[in-house]
């Protein structure tokens, strides 16, 4: 996160309570019992922050801690050693004074993945390695839609450890996860946590007029704690891939709410590459404006088939749903209701769509524009397919 960026507030670090309270000698498993690197179990709620009720005060039953084996342990320590030599500060001096965000190296040629935030409106931008390196960048590409952004620096290919990018299509929720980056200008910081959810969706930053706001799709949810700061830094798994960018939080009094989001490491493949030769990624554009998901109120309302899919409540005059004949609610666009005519979106080339955030995702991550898709849609009651030629988002 660009240090004096809103969009990320402050995230507690979840496991260093428990990481303190654990990390004494513990009695061996029993044969048979679970392998040194077991899953934790959930310690018991701490009375004051970070202390555990004593033993006159406990329940009588035996109690349940949170048990970090040596083996987890020494396998996270070694993958900061590894990771970190990737992982970037970026101090930024731009006409709105100075910012400070993360990001990553991604090849021996000097690219570095960062977020759009963290370098728009930059001046002057400088790179500090782990090493004690430091080196001047300059902007390849941006993109705000995702809030993706690519800088590069000349430095000799000795002096880079690039890091590889995961599938964040094999990413389960619980699955544990850590970040680092520099928070608050702490360089080299690591919080752990787990992924908390999948799928999310969050605005862009840009305006499109007569459009408004685009949404990105595959957002990874997590709970590892993620500041000012972290922005554009890595979220890895125990593998030492990364499987998502840092982008913000969410929270209401702008302090730490354990809900934390990251750009999915298959979208960074998709538009990366891109903002390398080109400078920037042009979306692949449908045209139509839906709802989140369908919720069982409005399917008895509007007496849909199922509550599956993505509702159509809106399609661009002229633009390639408009032309493939897709047809959206015949309710004003400002109404306070829809009229349930509209198509209901359910399969794009075959692949089931939920909500409206899984035909985002396949826009995204496997279409360009000119390509034809095939589209599922239920209309009054009847399936049918509507094919339509994808123009280039405006």
């Amino acid at each position: 996160m660009r240090f004096r960026n809103p969009f990320l507030s402050v995230l507690f670090l979840l496991l260093l309570t428990s990481l303190a309270c654990s990390l004494g000698a513990q009695p061996a498993p029993p044969p048979g019992g679970p392998p040194s690197n077991a899953q934790p179990t959930q310690a018991p709620p701490p009375t004051q922050a970070g202390v555990i009720p004593s033993t006159a005060s406990a329940p009588t039953g035996p109690v349940q801690q949170t048990i970090i084996t040596s083996t987890e342990e020494q396998a996270l320590m070694d993958l900061y050693q590894r990771v970190n030599l990737s992982v970037v500060a970026i101090v930024i001096e731009g006409d709105g004074g100075d910012g400070l965000g993360s990001g990553f190296v991604i090849d021996a040629e000097g690219h570095i993945v960062t977020n759009h935030h963290v370098v728009e409106g930059a001046g002057n931008i400088e790179v500090d390695f782990s090493s004690g390196l430091k080196a001047r960048a300059r902007v390849l590409g941006t993109d705000p839609d995702s809030d993706l952004a690519v800088i590069k620096v000349d430095v000799p290919a000795d002096q880079l450890t690039p890091i590889p990018l995961g599938d964040s299509d094999q990413v389960q929720v619980g699955q544990r996860v850590f970040a680092v980056g520099n928070p608050f200008g702490l360089s080299g910081t690591m919080t752990v946590g787990i992924i908390s959810g999948l799928g999310r969706t969050l605005e862009s930053t840009r305006i499109t007029e007569g459009v408004g706001r685009f949404s990105a799709p595959d957002i990874i949810q997590t709970d590892a704690a993620i500041n000012p700061g972290n922005s554009g830094g890595p979220l890895i798994n125990l593998k030492g891939e990364v499987i998502g960018v840092n982008k913000a939080i969410e929270s209401e009094t702008g302090t730490n709410s354990g809900v934390g989001f990251a750009i999915a490491a298959n979208t960074v493949k998709q538009i990366v590459p891109f903002l390398i030769n080109d400078g920037e990624f042009v979306y692949p554009y449908l045209g139509v404006s839906s709802l989140p998901e369908v919720s069982l109120r409005l399917q008895e309302q509007l007496d849909l088939p199922t509550a599956n899919g993505a509702y159509v409540t809106s399609v661009t005059p002229d633009g390639p749903a408009d032309q493939g004949g897709l047809r959206a609610d015949s309710a004003p666009v400002d109404g306070q209701g829809f009229n349930g005519d509209g198509d209901l979106i359910v399969a794009i080339d075959g692949r089931p769509v939920q909500v409206f955030s899984d035909l985002l995702s396949y826009l995204v991550n496997h279409t360009r524009p000119g390509q034809v898709v095939t589209l599922t849609v239920l209309r009054e009651g009847k399936q049918m397919e509507v094919e339509v030629t994808l123009g280039e988002r405006p």
